[in-house]
């Protein structure tokens, strides 16, 4: 077996770039169940920008916005709406592996440095992957404060309530036409990850649109980055509307994992999170295909989550509307009994519904 020389111990955080961090973190407390954990701004020395770090389970978010109009910061908003700048990476030893990838073809973003303050040091470094998304790997090891230096601590100033997020199940790609194998590539070669599934036009496609996607992981399993691309349909497919809102490649959704998706589903509704609709059609054949489940049908149609089963199990999942204006990034919440596939099953249900959401803004 040949040695893994970029060992990832998990998704470190996920940064988004976004027009007013403020009230995006008040959607993310309220709606989601995050918990505000840590501040950097003016008052922490951070003249230029603030960023607040939201926190559930293992999954770290940070918000980040750019306090004057020529910061890259606000080019990025201005350019793509709200959206991920960030994949970090938790890995132990940041410098290692930013050589290592830099060595096999990534291109770099910044080399390594450390942070420092009381609490500790951690050692950070970047490269670039697609469109204008980047990679930093984060060394924390010798850390025990709450998120790194230059952060102060902040509490959220109202009663929390967590919906059962757990971790980051996986981060969805989308890139543009003919790119997929070339992204595909770039984890095998440069990240030394694998490839684990592909899937083509044939797989997820409807009588209008259609994509193809491969599925990455790296040698633990922890970190899976599926990369979409649009592929040729009768009409503009949903990775064509999202590459044209979004002005290029970037991440589509972040999968989420729950331990009771009945409860986070029924907590996310109430709150007003929206969901895609599948019809009651949809359930009339689920149990035929995919065999007896721990749960009531009934419930999981009255909250509309899908299910699908592969060889290992059945997963329960469920898809966000997109969590801002422009039609880009959305969010999957997703339960797995044994189950280590995507939902094949659930594509052409999912597909339908999205067009239905294309054809309602006018973009199918």
């Amino acid at each position: 077996m040949t040695e893994d020389f970029l060992p990832i111990l998990g998704t470190d955080h996920i940064e988004f770039y976004v027009g007013n961090a403020k009230q995006s973190t008040h959607f993310y407390q309220h709606a989601f169940g995050y918990k505000l954990i840590a501040y950097s701004g003016p008052e922490t020395g951070q003249k230029d920008k603030v960023s607040y770090v939201l926190e559930q389970g293992k999954i770290r978010l940070v918000l980040t916005t750019g306090l004057f109009e020529n910061s890259d910061i606000t080019s990025h908003v201005n350019k793509h709406g709200d959206g991920v700048k960030v994949l970090a990476l938790w890995v132990n030893d940041a410098e290692k592996s930013f050589e290592e990838t830099v060595t096999r073809g990534a291109e770099p973003v910044t080399s390594p440095y450390t942070i420092s303050d009381k609490f500790g040091e951690v050692k950070l470094s970047s490269i670039h992957t697609y469109g204008e998304t980047i990679h930093t790997f984060v060394e924390r090891k010798n850390y025990n404060g709450l998120f790194m230096p230059g952060y102060e601590k902040r509490e959220s100033q109202f009663q929390i309530e967590p919906i059962g997020l757990k971790y980051i199940d996986h981060c969805v790609g989308n890139v543009g036409w003919g790119e997929m194998d070339k992204w595909a590539e770039f984890y095998q070669n440069v990240l030394g990850f694998k490839l684990l599934l592909t899937f083509d036009d044939k797989d997820i496609s409807t009588e209008y649109t259609a994509l193809m996607s491969k599925v990455v992981t790296n040698g633990n399993g922890y970190i899976k980055f599926p990369i979409n691309e649009p592929a040729k349909g009768k009409k503009k497919s949903q990775i064509e509307e999202y590459l044209e809102f979004y002005n290029g490649p970037g991440v589509q959704h972040i999968a989420v994992a729950t331990g009771n998706i009945l409860f986070t589903v029924s907590e996310l509704r109430k709150r007003g999170v929206d969901f895609l609709y599948v019809p009651d059609t949809y359930y009339e054949d689920v149990l035929d295909r995919v065999g007896s489940i721990d749960e009531e049908l009934e419930d999981l149609k009255k909250l509309n989550i899908l299910v699908d089963r592969d060889d290992e199990g059945y997963l329960l999942q469920i898809f966000t509307k997109p969590v801002q204006d422009r039609p880009t990034v959305f969010y999957e919440i997703i339960q797995r009994k044994g189950a280590k596939s995507f939902g094949k099953g659930n594509f052409q249900a999912l597909f339908e519904s999205i067009e239905r959401e294309q054809a309602q803004r006018g973009n199918l």
